[in-house]
């Protein structure tokens, strides 16, 4: 991961107290576990450190978020996948381990940057536009069939349901580039 500090900023000081409440040294207010979470989803680099001992309990405390998001959200986190990776504490290759997941999911993270632009650019500046025009029309015409046939409701003129279908079809066009594109990165 890129290095939060990087825009020379301190890191954010936050202290553990006995009772367990975790106090934000510079908002100068208790926070939570998920405001933790927050924070380092945001990029915000923190430090935790024991209010009594003056320790780094950094690692401690973003071990105890993963179990909290593990234990309520959706895992993330295989069993293989962690079955491996407690095989691997007292190996001889345990020191090189973090530093070898740091940077696959540096990889990772740039890769899915790369997927991003590449699915910016196969649809072009305009297609949020575009897709909304036609999700639009299709609503039209699907609300045109329930609506009954002495309505005052004007047809839809044949002019735009052809230029409809040419950006739907368009639009599938694209889908199809960026599914190909999409199998070439994956290899």
């Amino acid at each position: 991961m890129a290095d939060p500090t990087s825009n020379g900023e301190e890191p954010v000081i936050v202290k553990k107290y006995a009772n367990r409440r975790l106090y934000n040294t510079r908002s100068s207010s208790y926070i939570t576990l998920e405001d933790l979470a927050r924070m380092t989803r945001e990029g915000t680099d923190f430090k935790v450190l024991d209010a009594k001992t003056g320790n780094d309990i950094t690692h401690s405390i973003l071990t105890q978020i993963i179990m909290e998001e593990e234990a309520h959200g959706e895992h993330m986190l295989p069993i293989g996948f962690l079955r491996q990776l407690i095989a691997m504490y007292g190996h001889s290759m345990q020191s090189m381990m973090p530093q070898y997941l740091e940077a696959s999911m540096d990889n990772f993270q740039a890769n899915q940057q790369k997927l991003q632009e590449a699915f910016k650019a196969s649809l072009g500046p305009d297609a949020f536009a575009r897709l909304a025009e036609t999700n639009m029309a299709m609503f039209k015409a699907a609300a045109g069939a329930f609506i009954p046939k002495n309505a005052a409701a004007p047809a839809p003129e044949p002019k735009a349901a052809n230029r409809t279908q040419s950006e739907l079809d368009a639009l599938r066009q694209q889908m199809a580039e960026m599914q190909k594109k999409l199998d070439e990165l994956g290899k």
